[in-house]
């Protein structure tokens, strides 16, 4: 991808193209295997190394009956993968699966589940869902996807719906505008457990230009009310709530720049490159600073929370970020 061109959308059913020269290697067999994470009687956490772009986490719950996934994942390999892994665990096929939100990697293996399963999603996933189609293929278009067939909720809620499986009560909770238009929270209040979606990020950059930067602050605010135990975030390491810290101090840091930035007439990319990140440098994939600026200007010039950017510039810049590079793609 460069920064002055990013497709946006693509053929399903085109062949992957080959990777950039010096793209290092992607699928299943490039990074740590994915593992299953039991938290409770019931209640398990997926989770696929090592957390960094498209390499999201998911989870189940279970009554020995009926089986509720939360997410799946961006290629029908993976979301094979993750359909062995609940069956290994001795759960039924799952019958619910719930979407925290619309990106691919987290929606693309909807269709290796439905129809059997019943989408589940906030309404503006949904929207998101059907609204952007195939995006993963443009951005990365060498992945090995497989056959994904775009599969929306054809369930969907507003502000907040209660799920029981056995004697689990599943609360799903939009918090509003915050990773993108449509999250959704998982919450297990007997467990105390939370999946929280792409709202946290363990050991990565947060990633906000499908959302809103208050938003997101205000997501913390909601997740830290919920007084969970134990933290299944949408990448990385599951956890506990402290990683919520790291998040707003990240997010804190980006209004800050933002708005020294765009006070002085600056673009996002110039901020993003002059920027010392500090604490922030050990997380992986930096170049996501540039489009959480992005937003955060958006949010500055008075724009609607969750209003589309530029997404091409928004990629272009990350790419600069990236040394000029693709972003790098494991899925």
């Amino acid at each position: 991808m460069s920064s002055t061109s990013t497709p946006l959308s693509g053929s399903q059913g085109a062949e992957p193209s080959a990777g950039p020269a010096d793209a290092a290697p992607t699928g299943p067999d490039a990074v740590p295997a994915p593992y299953t994470v039991p938290l409770a009687p019931g209640v398990s956490a997926y989770v696929q190394p090592d957390g960094g772009w498209c390499l999201n986490n998911a989870g189940f719950v279970t009554d020995g009956g009926r089986t509720l996934l939360i997410d799946t994942a961006p290629t029908v390999r993976r979301a094979e993968l993750l359909r062995d892994a609940v069956a290994a665990s001795g759960a039924p096929a799952p019958s619910l699966v719930v979407n925290t939100h619309h990106h691919g990697d987290h929606t693309y293996g909807n269709c290796v589940f439905a129809p059997e399963a019943t989408i589940v999603g906030h309404a503006g996933c949904r929207e998101q869902t059907l609204a952007v189609g195939p995006q993963l293929h443009a951005i990365w278009p060498w992945v090995e996807y497989g056959d994904v067939r775009i599969t929306p909720a054809t369930l969907t809620y507003t502000d907040e719906l209660t799920v029981h499986i056995g004697d689990t009560e599943v609360r799903l909770i939009h918090p509003g505008p915050a990773h993108t238009v449509g999250d959704t929270i998982v919450w297990l209040p007997e467990r105390r457990i939370v999946f929280t979606g792409d709202l946290v990020f363990n050991g990565g950059t947060p990633f906000i230009p499908f959302g809103s930067l208050s938003g997101s602050l205000a997501a913390l605010d909601v997740l830290r009310g919920l007084d969970a135990e134990t933290v299944v975030p949408g990448h990385g390491p599951v956890t506990d709530p402290g990683v919520y810290d790291t998040v707003e101090r990240y997010f804190r840091y980006v209004g800050e720049l933002a708005r020294a930035g765009h006070a002085a007439g600056r673009t996002p990319l110039e901020v993003a490159r002059a920027a010392d990140l500090g604490e922030f440098a050990a997380l992986q994939e930096s170049e996501r600073l540039v489009g959480n600026l992005h937003r955060a200007y958006a949010e500055l010039d008075g724009l609607p929370l969750g209003v589309p950017l530029d997404l091409p510039k928004v990629l272009g810049d990350m790419a600069e970020m990236n040394g000029g590079r693709p972003l790098a793609c494991h899925a």
